[in-house]
Order: structure tokens, then sequence, then C-alpha cells
């Protein structure tokens, strides 16, 4: 087997790389087709970011802990941030502005069904890879089953998801004035102390499609915690965000 950490970066770039490419040549065929490539160009952006936290969930036990995972946790982050500019990658991301009126509901669904499709084949490509058991991360990786992230209680699980989601949606919203080179890297760094902070609770995932592809497992096996925690937390943590920023806040200003 080839070695561990370099070879999962190795393979995070290749999909990084592919992507790009699949974003581009959508990009010059479909302009004429706006649904057909909002929904590709989606499907394309939520498939980098879930293959490549399906490989860095491998990591996480790479010393030294924590910082090796965290550090690569911020660092894909960004590049993510960089490579994936005008994708929300995340239902919540795309309900926001649905339930603000800022997108139609016919693009918001679309979109919404372009990140679980994604995520479903991601999911299912980094199995395949996995299988193949062509690196030293990846042996056994496909007999851990549900990996339960929830280490915690289903009512303060459900807290934490929902209290990040609100934290998460309100920070996108007011780095929007920032510069885009910083604001990459603010988002980043606060990804990665969220992660820090619950990681070791819930995984700190705050994205449906994510949570979905990362533990299909355990939807499988508990799927009414499994959705309310992961699911419904966060989208009504995104709900809770529209209200503060539409309502509260236009108020104090």
């Amino acid at each position: 087997a080839v070695g561990g950490v370099g070879s999962s970066l190795l393979l995070m770039s290749g999909v990084v790389v592919t992507v790009g490419l699949c974003r581009r040549l959508a990009r010059r065929r479909l302009r004429s087709r706006p649904l057909l490539f909002a929904f590709l160009v989606e499907m394309f952006s939520t498939f980098q970011i879930c293959a490549c936290t399906n490989e860095l969930s491998l990591l996480g036990n790479v010393e030294p802990k924590p910082h090796t995972a965290l550090t690569l946790t911020y660092g894909f982050t960004v590049l993510h941030g960089l490579s994936l500019a005008g994708s929300t990658c995340n239902p919540c991301g795309t309900l926001q502005p649905m339930w603000g009126g800022g997108t139609s509901p016919r693009m918001g669904g679309l979109k919404i069904a372009a990140q679980f499709v994604a995520a479903v084949l991601a999911r299912v490509f980094m199995h395949f890879i996995w299988s193949l058991e062509m690196a030293e991360p990846h042996l056994g990786a496909l007999s851990h089953g549900c990996s339960s992230p929830m280490q915690t209680t289903e009512m303060q699980a459900f807290c934490i998801e929902l209290l990040f989601s609100v934290v998460f949606q309100l920070a996108v919203l007011q780095a929007e004035s920032v510069n885009p080179k910083y604001r990459v890297h603010l988002i980043a760094l606060l990804i990665t102390m969220l992660v820090y902070a619950g990681g070791n609770l819930t995984g700190a995932i705050f994205n449906p499609a994510l949570a979905f592809s990362l533990h299909a497992d355990c939807f499988y096996d508990k799927f009414l915690s499994y959705s309310l925690v992961y699911w419904l937390a966060p989208c009504l943590g995104t709900i809770l965000v529209v209200f503060i920023w539409d309502e509260i806040f236009p108020r104090k200003s």
C-alpha cells in the first residue's frame, strides 16, 4: 500500500482538478441552458466537498492529533472556497436565499436535488476507491459501517448542529462585505474552530447533504434520530438566521 497522508492528498487533489475541469466545460457548453448548467455546476461542486471530506474522515487519527486533521480541514476548506466560487454545496445555504425570496423555489429545489445527488455519487465513488485498498488509510475502511458521529444525547446533538448552523450562516452573510481573498480564510478558520469545538460530539457537519454522504449507514440504521440532528436542525438554524438577518438586524441599523 502506498503511504498514508500523501496518497490521500494526491487523491483529493485529483478530485479537485477533475471537478475544476468539469465546471469549466459546463460553463463553456451549457450557458444557453441555465437550469442544466446550474444543476451540473452545483452537483460537481458538492461532489468535490463530499468526496474530499469522506477521505479526510479517514485521517482523523493521524498523529499529531488533532493538529493534522485540523490543518487539513482548514487547508481544504480554503481550497474549496477558492475553487468553487458561486456554489453553496449546502442545502441550508440554498434554503436561506429561497426563504428570503432571493432565489426561486424552482432553482433552489434544483440545486438541493443536485447536492443530494452529488452526495450519493461521492459516497459511491469513494467506496469504490477504498475497495481497491491502494493506500494505507483505505485498508478496512469499508468494514466500519456506521461510524456513530453522534457521541452525545440526541437533544444535545440537535442543539449543537442548530447552533453551529446559525453561527456559520450568520458569518457567511456578515462576511459578504469582506474582500474575497480574506473572506475565504475567515470562513475556513470558523469551520475549523467549529470542527474543533464539536467534532467529537456530532462531527460538526451542519450540512445535510454532506452528513448523508458521510454517514448514510447511520441514516439507514437510525433514520429518525439522524434526520432530526443532521437535516432538521441545520435547516431550522437557517430559517432562524433569515429571521435574525431580515427582522432584527435591519431594526438595529
